[in-house]
């Protein structure tokens, strides 16, 4: 029997609520499990202390857990059930991956100072900045590897790792570029220079997602195509970076009113810069 208009509504919009329930689970999951693996209670923190740092890592945290479950929902559909188990247990791997990131954060990218010290103790804004960019891209990373149809936990966990060197690799060219000691600058709470890192880690991250993302293939194919991509996302973001530092700011010089004058608004065009010239490029490959 062919359904009514409103029977058809009620089914759609039924549908459209399992989904945003199973993403109010997530939500309520991944605050839990951030809570957990952090030696800081994120309740104390911001309502006792006020700590807007920790208030930034946060949102960047929370977009991203968004950002994995939109990634997810791209896979195949089968029936309401079985979708609802598939999204919301690659959005928990997803999660996991998010918090992975923050242990290559502290070992591997910021290995000369504590990072949880600067955020909780210091209020380290800068550094909050570079986490925000951080979870984003992660976010970001982890929505390609785990959308499209044919993978499975495997593909998601390679291709997520893949990424990961991506980002770790590109905070070293991105130190080596710029003239200014990055460590140095955000362990010194220059907010701008994190603005600027972070955003071009989500800029990074941008391209990462495009090459990770799609039906897999073969591991020939797929790594092929990711290689290509990522390679051309880790050599034409340091070369937009030298470029933004000679033509964006006409007159003067960008990486002096990062680190000198520690302008944010500086910070904030090199991130808006970064991220709008990615995402073309995203759309173009």
């Amino acid at each position: 029997m062919t359904e009514t208009w409103y029977e058809t509504l009620a089914i759609d919009a039924g549908i459209v609520l399992a989904f945003i329930l199973t993403y109010a689970l997530l939500f309520l999951l991944a605050k839990w499990f951030k809570d957990m693996v952090t030696p800081y209670k994120l309740t104390i923190e911001l309502i006792t202390k006020d700590n807007f740092a920790i208030g930034i890592t946060l949102g960047g945290y929370f977009l991203a857990t968004a950002i994995i479950f939109i990634g997810v929902l791209r896979g195949p559909e089968t029936n309401l059930f079985d979708d609802l188990l598939a999204v919301g247990g690659y959005s928990l791997l997803g999660i996991v991956f998010l918090n992975l990131s923050r242990l290559f954060l502290d070992k591997v990218t910021f290995r000369k100072f504590c990072n949880i010290t600067s955020i909780v103790e210091d209020q380290n804004c800068g550094m909050a900045a570079v986490r925000f960019g951080v979870y984003i891209a992660t976010g970001l990373v982890a929505a390609g590897s785990l959308s499209g149809q044919g993978g499975g936990i495997v593909t998601a966990i390679v291709f997520f790792v893949l990424g990961q060197a991506c980002l770790v690799l590109f905070a070293w060219i991105y130190d080596f570029i710029t003239p200014y000691d990055l460590q140095k600058e955000i362990e010194t709470g220059n907010v701008a220079a994190g603005i600027a890192f972070g955003g071009t880690l989500i800029a990074l991250g941008i391209i990462v997602m495009n090459a990770a993302s799609g039906d897999f293939i073969s591991w020939q194919d797929n790594l092929l195509i990711f290689v290509e991509m990522a390679a051309l996302g880790l050599i034409f973001l340091p070369l937009l970076r030298v470029a933004m530092d000679k033509l964006v700011i006409t007159g003067d010089d960008l990486n002096r009113e990062i680190a000198e004058d520690r302008n944010m608004a500086a910070g904030f065009i090199e991130m808006a810069v970064a991220i709008s010239f990615s995402a073309v490029l995203a759309a173009l490959i």
